[in-house]
């Protein structure tokens, strides 16, 4: 039996973290500059100097590769839900989460005017396989939601189900009506209170079908 080296997991799961962001960074800098179709798996693995079996173990798919720049946002409304305060409802602490991503500018609520998220972001939704990828990780955010809302609010599945679906288009739609903004050429600061007027509807809104049944 070999020694385990105290220290040695760690540092292999940093240096593979490591490999996985710079093949992440190197392909969205190479999708950016020549387009996405015209960047093949290949082209990002020799970029990097790591093989194609090897890219492919870190991401299943070419999209992966773009997309783990939004990775850190995946689940996030489910996290929400379960680290919401004592007596909050869910509702009530998504709400605050959206309101306090907009006043950072987060490019998830599409209130970023920074050139490089424009850019990523005019890619990603100019691009119909990235667009198709997106949807499984929105499907995937919808199904985390839906365990919350089952496993912490003690409502029944239909209805975690529906509301799922509902509170993650919403902030699809939320977002989408900002980048509109900002592509009219408003700056962000200048959309932030209109943005949160709009969440702050849409979250009424939410709320007058959803609250009756403890959301």
């Amino acid at each position: 039996m070999s020694e385990v080296t105290p220290g040695t997991t760690g540092l292999r799961e940093l240096k593979k973290q490591r490999t996985r962001e710079a093949l992440s960074r190197t392909a969205v800098e190479l999708f950016l500059e020549r387009g996405f179709d015209q960047v093949s798996v290949a082209d990002v693995a020799a970029a990097v100097e790591v093989s194609k079996p090897t890219l492919f173990r870190y991401f299943p798919a070419k999209e992966d590769l773009a997309l783990y720049r939004i990775a850190d946002h995946q689940g996030e409304a489910a996290r929400v839900v379960r680290a919401r305060a004592a007596g909050e409802s869910p509702l009530e602490a998504l709400r605050a989460h959206f309101h306090a991503r907009l006043d950072a500018f987060d490019p998830v609520t599409g209130l970023c005017d920074r050139p490089e998220v424009v850019a990523f972001r005019d890619m990603l939704y100019s691009t119909p396989s990235l667009v198709a990828r997106l949807a499984h990780y929105t499907q995937d955010d919808e199904r985390a939601l839906e365990e919350a809302l089952l496993d912490t609010s003690g409502t029944d599945a239909v209805t975690a189900r529906l509301a799922a679906a509902q509170i993650i288009a919403v902030h699809h739609v939320l977002a989408r009506d900002n980048w509109r903004r900002l592509a009219d050429g408003s700056p962000a600061g200048s959309v932030l209170p209109a943005a949160h007027e709009d969440s702050e509807r849409a979250y009424g809104l939410l709320g007058a079908g959803l609250a009756a049944r403890g959301l």
